[in-house]
């Protein structure tokens, strides 16, 4: 495995989901990482100009705004404001998505986002590996 328990980072998960919410903080906890918890595009923007974590982990359709409806786009369009404001323009935003055809990903990438995950994450560790990866702590 080449994830080093060493890393540990402070993480804004964008999802919606109660049962990705609570296995994925299990999880990234279990892993000695942080986190705080958006539900939504708009608490997500916010959160992460409030909080400035080291990463943010974006679920790609979720509402736009508390208490609103899905939107396939609403991960998108977070991380373009997200990648368009100087406070927040520098953290890396990993897409977690199911849909991973190539359309999707050229989307993905436009929108600003660093990196893709699959869902549903299995194996674990790839996701740890992906984290890691925007976190190394000595550059390398």
């Amino acid at each position: 495995m080449l994830y080093s328990q060493l890393v540990m980072a402070h993480i804004l998960l964008v999802e919606d989901d109660e049962d990705n919410i609570s296995l994925l903080t299990r999880l990234l906890e279990h892993h000695g990482h942080t986190l705080s918890i958006a539900t939504d595009g708009e608490t997500a923007v916010a959160r992460a100009r409030q909080d400035r974590p080291e990463i943010i982990l974006m679920d790609l359709e979720l509402p736009p705004v508390p208490d609103g409806q899905p939107d396939p786009n609403a991960g998108l369009d977070a991380t373009r404001l997200l990648k368009a404001d100087p406070v927040t323009a520098a953290i890396p935003v990993i897409a977690l998505t199911a849909h991973t055809m190539a359309q999707h990903q050229e989307k993905i990438a436009a929108a600003g986002c660093d990196a893709l995950q699959e869902k549903p994450i299995y194996p674990f560790e790839n996701l740890l590996v992906r984290i890691e990866q925007f976190t190394r702590r000595d550059g390398g």
